[in-house]
């Protein structure tokens, strides 16, 4: 890894745990290519993962795969700002930018008025070179 590409790994490390610091709520922020690779992410001190590791890469997947096929109809609807996948354990949010998403966990109980903070505040403060 050369020093340009360590500089970006660990830009995107401050990053995911800048985020996470926004709500208490949050369990896990990470940052995914399309093809929902995790780019950099950060698991909150005391939380245990629900996803085994291949869980995980196969709900990753399966989020970008859900991204790129929303991207047919931004025509038609206008692009995605965000989303929301509310489980029985957790609530899900994925942030569409330019060269990926984020995706956020956050506790069962984090309140929809909370979660529209934390988007905001992601859409807001992230890189602007992450930006939509």
């Amino acid at each position: 890894m050369n020093d340009a590409d360590e500089e970006k790994l660990q830009k995107n490390r401050k990053l995911c745990r800048q985020f996470l610091e926004l709500s208490p709520k949050i369990r896990y922020v990470g940052l995914m290519n399309n093809f929902g690779r995790t780019i950099s992410g950060q698991l909150r001190k005391g939380v245990i993962p629900l996803f085994s590791p291949d869980e995980a890469r196969d709900e990753n997947f399966l989020e970008a795969t859900r991204n790129q096929l929303r991207k047919k109809f931004e025509k038609a609807i206008g692009k995605t700002r965000f989303t929301i996948t509310e489980n029985e354990k957790v609530k899900i949010v994925t942030i569409p930018i330019t060269r990926g998403f984020f995706y956020i966990t956050l506790e069962k109980d984090a309140e929809n008025q909370e979660i529209l903070k934390i988007v905001e505040s992601i859409k807001m403060h992230g890189d602007p070179g992450l930006r939509n």
